[in-house]
């Protein structure tokens, strides 16, 4: 059964630990996760995929071998900045919250995704599959040293998979995609004063801008997802104010709904610098492809029924914004994420999360499991 002093106690003690990323050091917060672990009995390894990006994978063994089922936080958090009133690793409690920097994202999930594995080992449940467990590192910069070579590399084969990453006992079923463009522009260089005897980058890089951000693109509607959205992050260019500038580049992130082909996408935007003097070129800075299941998925249906139990009532929801879920798909691995997190908290200033939806979360999550089965 889950104790609720235990689960606090382990949510203070995951934010004391710095697991700030950038710039990028899971080893602690690997080590006491894996100690507390193995205390419980659980087969535990460590990975790391460079030096001091640790990564925890356990092991419960069930009835049915089979099958199994993997829970999945995120060892990292956020940088904390300079604007919090609190200290960001002190982890204090007041007014039933818990603040301390990644108290929602994501180590209160941490906490109760262990607290809800010691009560079934306390209790010498036996689970109807296999539980993995993996703590990853790397999940707030793209998880290239944490889930996706766990998965890459065969070391995590789930049968399906519930991403413990979000707030409010949502369930997110589905999730845009997104491509991050690096987009060249070169232009020839002139004097200042003589602008028609040279072609300004800045100048075709305007344009590129305004007919990307005003093209539509084709979609279907989806329920849980707003419509692809263009963002330009970052741009530069030029040497000096008195020289035509010869080169600009920009960043875009565009974010597409599922049914939309990424090549399509590019095709479209490599179409638009075609039409435009000057040559320019796309650099593909990161794709990731957006993410649907089923709302009937028992995976679910699972989380709603333990959700209900205890007073919550979760929401079946799309998530315009990454995350690790979409990593799944390549290898036909149903996934869908939920947390317990605080709404509009993470990545903030005085990030907290509130006790009582720990609590309810780890007995809901330990129901979860305990109520699981595979068909």
């Amino acid at each position: 059964m889950v104790n609720r002093s235990r689960l606090i106690k382990l949510t203070q003690q995951l934010i004391r630990i710095d697991s700030q990323n950038p710039p990028g050091d899971e080893a602690e917060i690997a080590r006491f996760v894996a100690g507390y672990l193995k205390r419980l009995g659980l087969r535990v390894n460590l990975y790391e995929f460079k030096k001091r990006r640790a990564n925890v994978v356990a092991y419960l063994a069930g009835g049915d071998k089979r099958h199994s089922l993997l829970i999945t936080p995120h060892l990292d958090t956020v940088p904390a900045g300079k604007s919090w009133k609190r200290k960001p690793l002190a982890a204090v409690i007041e007014g039933g919250r818990i603040y301390g920097l990644g108290a929602t994202d994501c180590k209160g999930n941490l906490a109760c995704a262990i607290e809800a594995i010691n009560g079934i080992v306390e209790e010498k449940h036996n689970l109807e599959y296999n539980l993995i467990f993996a703590a990853t590192a790397d999940e707030e910069c793209g998880s290239k040293m944490g889930l996706v070579p766990l998965l890459e590399k065969g070391i995590v084969a789930p049968d399906a998979a519930l991403v413990l990453d979000a707030d409010e006992f949502d369930i997110v079923v589905a999730q845009k995609g997104l491509a991050h463009l690096k987009i060249k522009v070169q232009g020839r260089r002139a004097h200042g004063a003589y602008p028609e005897k040279g072609i300004n980058a800045i100048d075709i890089a305007i344009d590129l801008i305004k007919e990307i951000k005003s093209h539509k693109f084709k979609y279907a509607k989806n329920k849980y997802l707003k419509s692809p959205t263009v963002n330009i992050g970052t741009i530069k260019g030029g040497d000096k104010v008195n020289i035509v500038a010869d080169w600009c580049e920009f960043e875009v992130d565009l974010r597409f709904l599922p049914g939309m082909p990424e090549k399509n996408i590019l095709r479209r935007i490599e179409e638009i610098l075609d039409k435009h003097a000057g040559r320019s070129r796309i650099e593909i800075e990161d794709i990731q492809r957006p993410y649907s299941i089923s709302p009937r998925h028992p995976l679910v249906a699972g989380l709603k029924k333990a959700a209900g139990l205890f007073g919550a009532r979760p929401q079946v929801k799309g998530s315009e914004g990454a995350t690790v879920i979409t990593f799944f798909q390549k290898r036909n691995i149903p996934a869908v994420a939920c947390g317990f997190g605080s709404r509009n908290c993470a990545h903030m200033s005085d990030e907290y999360a509130n006790i009582g939806n720990l609590y309810k979360g780890a007995r809901a999550l330990e129901f979860f499991l305990k109520d699981y089965f595979f068909n």
